[in-house]
């Protein structure tokens, strides 16, 4: 293992990839333990050229940015063989391996966990950083409490100089938006879909759009609709349904716009509903485990190991959003949750050309008493006798009608 990078010197080595090796160092400097990734710049690969780029990127993109929910870089430099940039030294867990855990965490934390990802991506978004690799093993959790955006290796920049063929797919499939997969140009609501995903999976412990293949996969992402996690976790609050529906709204126009507005909804379900950072129920689904096969499909569930439904499971009722749910109506309900009815109503007027939204209203109890000839109306109803009438009139027509048709077929049957 080498000693020593530039000035820093090696203390163990935490992972190794396809191009290079992430190290424990320290910066005898200012004795600061970092973290050290590298790319090795002596392999023989075609490919070398487009890691290499990426690294650069990411110094870029991560180096302008500061924010407590994003890694920070200290230091870059380059050797004979390596290139290598130095970052904070996060002594936690990924959001991939808290998921798989038996004791999994509580909806609580993945939503304080999510809105902080939120906040970190609604600063890169405003400075032209789109991340295009939102998934859980790109979030890290420190102590539990403090969640960090990592890798923006393949993050778009308004200047980048990684240049990909058109209709080139980066990314991870399950996380990828509809237009990602199209492979079309992508804006900061990409992340947006991929965001609400991964809240998805943390609230419910399933992948809403999942496969035995990369195509089957992406066909879901582009066309089916995941049920909403309350149906799946009962104990979970509605608002997060509409979030969620929000997020993952297959036009990008009917997404949140900014990370900011997504951000601000999950802090709302948070002081709205503190009992969802207590411990799940023993049973978190509706269903009762009654044979051995819904007994593992239960576990299945509660590992985060998604696997294919049985062969009488009916897939399409499944995949569907409950009646009447979709991203336009979790939009004006999460308006009228949050006070913003007004706003979002304008927004969506006179933006995306939709009706307009009108809470409903109740009339005062004051002005139902004021209003003192209401009683009187409901002291005569009508008589039944009159309106029965035109009714008993129109079959006597009919009977006649039908007694003179039956007289002239008879008198031409005798002609």
């Amino acid at each position: 293992m080498t000693e020593t990078l530039g000035r820093y010197r090696i203390l163990s080595t935490i992972g190794q990839g396809a191009m290079g090796v992430v190290y424990k160092a320290i910066d005898p400097m200012i004795d600061r333990i970092v973290a050290i990734k590298t790319i090795n710049l002596t392999v023989d690969n075609e490919e070398l050229a487009d890691y290499e780029s990426r690294f650069q990127q990411e110094i870029k993109a991560v180096g302008r940015l500061n924010h407590p929910n994003i890694v920070t870089i200290y230091d870059v430099g380059r050797t004979e063989t390596l290139t290598y940039m130095a970052m904070e030294f996060l002594e936690g867990q990924e959001l991939k391996a808290l998921l798989t855990h038996v004791e999994r965490p509580t909806a609580g934390s993945c939503v304080h966990w999510i809105q902080q990802i939120a906040q970190g991506l609604d600063l890169a978004h405003e400075n032209g950083i789109v991340h295009r690799d939102i998934k859980p093993s790109n979030i890290m959790v420190v102590r539990g409490e403090l969640a960090k955006i990592t890798d923006f290796g393949i993050a778009r920049m308004p200047e980048s100089a990684v240049k990909t063929m058109t209709g080139m797919i980066l990314g991870s499939p399950r996380y990828m938006s509809p237009e990602q997969v199209a492979g079309v140009e992508l804006d900061r609501r990409t992340d947006i879909f991929s965001l609400g995903v991964v809240l998805y999976e943390a609230l419910t412990g399933r992948w809403p759009f999942d496969g035995t293949a990369i195509t089957t996969i992406m066909y879901a992402t582009v066309n089916d609709n995941p049920p909403p996690p309350s149906s799946i976790i009962a104990s979970l609050p509605k608002m997060l349904d509409l979030i969620v529906a929000k997020a993952m709204a297959k036009k990008v126009e009917d997404r949140y716009q900014t990370m900011r507005e997504m951000a601000d909804d999950l802090g709302e379900v948070l002081r709205r509903y503190p009992e969802i950072s207590l411990p799940a129920p023993v049973t978190p689904t509706p269903v009762a485990t009654s044979t051995p096969a819904q007994s593992a499909a239960a576990d299945t569930i509660i590992l985060g190991r998604y696997q294919e439904a049985p062969a009488d499971h009916d897939e399409a009722q499944a995949l569907q959003l409950l009646k009447g749910f979709d991203s336009f109506e979790a939009t004006m309900k999460l308006a009228a949750m949050t006070h913003q009815t007004t706003e979002f109503s304008n927004y969506f007027s006179e933006t995306l050309k939709l009706r307009k939204y009108q809470a409903p209203q109740t009339q005062p109890v004051t002005k139902a008493v004021e209003h003192k000839t209401a009683p009187a109306k409901l002291e005569m109803p009508p008589p039944a006798k009159p309106a029965a009438a035109p009714k008993r009139q129109q079959m006597m027509i009919l009977v006649v009608l039908a007694c003179l048709a039956v007289g002239l077929g008879i008198a031409l049957l005798v002609r």
